[in-house]
């Protein structure tokens, strides 16, 4: 069984999240991993999608299909989600992957290293051991398709977003913002601060699996090939 969540409750009339706390946490992320893997994998009629998050899932249903005329459908999706939870484990049917990304630390892709540097009070390079010397935990996809949100980032060079976001990101971007790293999977404007750029395509044509990262990956960031 998961650990027990904090709350259940409903997302308009079409959906119900489980919150399992709000921290940035293994645990919490894989329960809701698992979670939404549960679903999924052993869908209730009317089911649409069900989503993990950071630290919660949400489920995704279409009431009419859910309800069938009896009772409120938020209170069926209810009693199938505290189903899920008791017969789910803490470990999603789908295995985690450990993923190699490439980074070019060139200047002219590197648009905030001087200012991350400079905040942290190291080198350049010292910036650069740094974020590399540490495996990432995607947490969630969000913001943008195929975006996925990892942590955590060492204390040392975590910084806030910057005052004034871009408006066009180059795709490729990996950036910082807070305790959490991203790659910007397309143009896009954002307001992180730019370490590198990888040439890894982040979306597919594939529509099995059309994001490169998947919720629940560990991530090396690693110097591109010259």
């Amino acid at each position: 069984m998961l650990i027990s969540p904090k709350r259940m409750f409903p997302l308009g009339d079409r959906a119900l999240t489980v919150e399992f706390g709000n921290e940035l946490s293994d645990e919490l992320n894989l329960a809701a991993i698992a979670l939404a893997s549960r679903i999924n994998n052993s869908p209730f009629p009317g089911l649409i999608e069900a989503v993990p998050a950071i630290a919660s899932t949400t489920v995704f249903y279409d009431p009419v299909a859910v309800s069938g005329g009896r009772g409120s459908a938020f209170d069926r999706v209810r009693e199938f989600v505290t189903e899920a939870l008791g017969s789910a484990t803490g470990t999603p049917a789908e295995a985690s992957r450990t993923l190699n990304v490439p980074v070019s630390f060139d200047e002219s892709h590197a648009l905030d290293l001087d200012h991350i540097a400079g905040s942290a009070g190291m080198s350049e390079q010292q910036v650069i051991d740094v974020f590399l010397g540490r495996e990432y935990r995607v947490f969630m996809l969000g913001f943008l398709p195929g975006f996925a949100y990892m942590g955590t980032v060492d204390p040392r060079i975590a910084l806030p977003r910057r005052p004034t976001p871009r408006l066009a990101v180059p795709a490729g971007s990996v950036a910082i913002a807070g305790n959490q790293t991203g790659v910007y999977p397309s143009v896009s404007p954002g307001g992180w601060n730019i370490i590198g750029r990888t040439d890894i395509p982040l979306l597919t044509e594939d529509e099995g699996s059309p994001c490169f990262f998947r919720p629940g990956d560990r991530v090396r960031f690693v110097h591109a090939a010259v």
